[in-house]
């Protein structure tokens, strides 16, 4: 009885992921279609003032720390390269479609657990393999960069061309770019949703997403990467504490916080 309310409970859950998502990506073709509809091609230089600029870096990066996920589940570089290109393109929309699609490819034996089986690829549920120092220290890097560029790119725009909060700078096109850029970062919530183990944190981190953006999806990233030992495969900072232990793949050693 237990077994089959879970297994309900899931596929209950399963189905709101998949309306969420449809949801908000046709939330952003009609955005889309509206704005090129009242305000034309957004290709146009008068487009790009400073605080459009700093959106769409801030966009970006987002939108990189998602292709990074994108390339890592696709088992072939040709469907990985268009994903990305679709990505960089369309933003949000793919993000949405590219979810829902890998959604609706979960068996029923998989939708009992669907973030577990959504965030790895096939090949990573059934081997471990061990990762390397280098590659840990590398992710760190980047993903720290990439926040330090963010970071830098908002106290430079803030200190030549003052707040951001004006009227005036919202433009039919920024607008769309921050709905674009805000359903993204919906996107990553969930992931961190699933990642911390309570509400407190939950509700911090995802506060601190909509207020900072990619910088702070950097930031979470990186102390993600700091929490696994020199030797845990990368993709484990996908997974929350209760699957890697669930997995076999906490680690004996003591993580580095920070």
């Amino acid at each position: 009885m237990s077994s089959c309310i879970s297994a309900t409970m899931a596929n209950s859950s399963v189905m709101v992921l998949k309306a969420a998502f449809v949801a908000l990506g046709s939330v952003m073709v009609a955005t889309l279609i509206y704005t090129l509809a009242i305000d034309g091609l957004p290709f146009r230089k008068d487009l790009l003032t400073p605080w459009m600029t700093a959106t769409l870096v801030d966009f970006y990066i987002n939108i990189f720390v998602l292709a990074v996920w994108v390339i890592y589940k696709e088992s072939s570089w040709l469907a990985s390269i268009i994903w990305v290109i679709l990505l960089v393109c369309l933003g949000s929309i793919t993000t949405c479609a590219y979810i829902t699609i890998q959604l609706f490819k979960l068996s029923a034996e998989e939708s009992s657990d669907p973030m577990y089986h959504l965030l790895l690829r096939d090949q990573d549920k059934k081997d471990a393999y061990s990762g390397s120092a280098i590659q840990l220290i590398s992710a760190k890097v980047i993903f720290g960069c990439l926040g330090c560029l963010m970071l830098g790119t908002l106290v430079y725009t803030i200190i030549t061309h003052g707040s951001p909060f004006n009227k005036e700078l919202l433009t039919p096109w920024l607008v769309a770019t921050l709905i674009d850029f805000y359903i993204n970062v919906a996107v990553l919530s969930v992931w961190v949703g699933y990642k911390e183990p309570s509400w407190l944190t939950r509700v911090i981190w995802i506060v601190l997403l909509i207020c900072f953006g990619s910088i702070v999806t950097c930031g979470y990233v990186v102390r993600q990467f700091c929490l696994l030992s020199p030797y845990d495969p990368l993709y484990l900072v996908l997974l929350n504490n209760h699957h890697r232990a669930e997995s076999r793949y906490e680690t004996t050693t003591t993580p580095t916080v920070w």
